[in-house]
């Protein structure tokens, strides 16, 4: 299937700081362009690659699991580790999820993680249905476009499939157990309203993981997609600082065309 207008994957070469986004459950690069192109657009090498089954229909995530979403950010990662002398990882919601599972399991090769309301669990009662539901019903609806920001939307799945979504409770329950392993420097922006992930997500990655450079800002104009929301420009603006203070060359080398 063809990939939908504005869901393309992101890469930019850029300087020796190299920069991971991981966009979320049922989005696509759409909801992380602006920040991708933000830190381009600064020096960084940046990549946002879309994950598998999405940016094209639903139907096509039916058929993909969380293996399959953290080994396209694993191969990115490894791509930019690659060429680029420190590489930081990023995201929103579930990508943020991905962020901190690269962290976890790939060591001194990230250099930092800054995540977005990432998320953690899937919650409700629904979630303990999900095993035997996904045989009865193939979607439910979509959690795409939770944006406090008059005229601005994601561009997401209107369904959410649950097979997908039983997948992404798997994936979340054993990151949750790796958590620990985390021991990069951290940044962790949360909306103070967000209708999709709570905020007591933050709280459990915050409280489980080892990182002793820890940073949490709380967003309080946004809702779930921060990074097209009100606030978006604080979220680019901190994470810039925020890798800056990490790698002090970030801002020194010019800028470059964005690509």
């Amino acid at each position: 299937m063809p990939v939908l207008p504005g869901a393309e994957p992101y890469r930019h070469e850029g300087g020796e700081v190299g920069v991971l986004l991981c966009h979320g459950f049922t989005g696509s690069p759409q909801s992380l362009r602006p920040w991708a192109e933000h830190h381009a657009a600064r020096g960084l090498t940046v990549s946002l690659p879309l994950l598998p089954g999405h940016g094209t229909r639903w139907e096509d995530m039916q058929l993909t699991t969380w293996q399959d979403w953290y080994a396209e950010v694993d191969r990115e990662l490894r791509a930019l580790a690659a060429h680029c002398s420190r590489v930081f990882v990023g995201g929103l919601s579930m990508g943020g999820a991905l962020a901190l599972r690269l962290a976890a399991r790939h060591g001194e090769r990230v250099a930092g993680a800054v995540v977005v309301n990432p998320a953690n669990k899937v919650h409700g009662l629904s979630a303990y249905a999900l095993p035997a539901a996904r045989h009865l019903v193939r979607t439910t609806k979509g959690i795409a476009s939770d944006i406090a920001k008059e005229g601005a939307a994601e561009l997401g799945y209107d369904r959410v499939p649950l097979h997908a979504a039983h997948s992404l409770r798997t994936g979340l329950r054993r990151l949750d157990g790796e958590l620990p392993q985390v021991t990069q420097p951290l940044l962790v922006l949360r909306s103070a309203q967000d209708h999709v992930v709570p905020a007591a997500d933050s709280a459990r990655v915050l409280s489980r993981v080892s990182s002793t450079d820890v940073t949490e800002i709380v967003l309080e104009h946004s809702y779930h997609v921060a990074t097209l929301d009100v606030d978006a420009d604080r979220v680019f603006e901190e994470s810039l600082a925020f890798i800056g203070r990490l790698a002090p060359s970030v801002g020194k080398e010019g800028t470059a065309a964005v690509g």
